[in-house]
């Protein structure tokens, strides 16, 4: 929360979440909580939508058989039939991204996107992954990605290229929290300024918003997983 703005009632202040001290050290473990409500609702979700499956979908069946069936023809038609390998991490975290973003529009909850921890979490998860991905497609091979298109630029190529995908966690990580940090502290500021008038429009604009980071977050997984996939050139 910025300077100068009150703090909000959370849950994680009812539930005694805020903070936790290892080491004699005092640790700000909000997001902490707030993420495992997150999976929790994933979860349920989930388990709900699996209950109902029926060949003439419901409505909730159908909300999320239009976003997977979307995010997966999506996928697929950039990077070939591997997307479907990866789909289904790429599917997860995108709709995990997604409910940890709307939580910061409900009373009483924050996104743990809006903390810095959470994104670096995630982008770090990327970035193993994605190598992962690359050297049990390639071997030893791999190290070719990183060595540009001619031998005689290789030494340079490499340490650019070295630099680069160290700084792909760094700008998947700062993107998304400074976006819903963001957005929070204006939702926060249109509140107090004109309570109701100010505030749904620019909620129902946030919501938009908010979905459209996660997509933006998987869209950038996914490129990063698809140069891994390719052949060095």
């Amino acid at each position: 929360m910025a300077a100068g703005l009150p703090e909000p009632l959370l849950l994680s202040h009812v539930f005694n979440m805020n903070e936790m001290t290892i080491a004699g050290h005092h640790l700000h473990t909000s997001h902490i909580f707030y993420t495992w409500l997150a999976m929790l609702v994933m979860l349920l979700l989930a388990l709900l939508v699996r209950r109902k499956l029926t060949l003439v979908p419901g409505r909730l069946q159908n909300f999320f058989e239009v976003i997977i069936d979307g995010l997966e023809n999506f996928t697929v038609a950039n990077m070939g039939e591997n997307g479907r390998k990866v789909f289904p991490v790429l599917c997860g975290l995108f709709l995990i991204i997604a409910i940890e973003n709307l939580m910061g529009l409900l009373p009483g909850c924050d996104a743990p996107t809006a903390n810095v921890n959470t994104n670096l979490a995630m982008g770090l998860f990327i970035f193993l992954y994605y190598n992962a991905v690359g050297i049990c497609r390639w071997g030893g091979g791999y190290i070719k990605h990183f060595m540009g298109p001619m031998a005689a630029m290789a030494p340079f190529m490499f340490c650019l290229e070295i630099i680069s995908h160290l700084a792909r966690p760094l700008s998947l990580t700062l993107r998304l929290f400074g976006n819903i940090r963001g957005e929070e502290i204006v939702l926060v500021l249109f509140f107090l300024l004109a309570p109701i008038a100010g505030t749904l429009p620019i909620y129902f604009l946030f919501l938009l918003a908010k979905c459209l980071q996660a997509f933006i977050f998987y869209i950038l997984s996914m490129l990063y997983l698809k140069s891994a996939m390719e052949p060095a050139h």
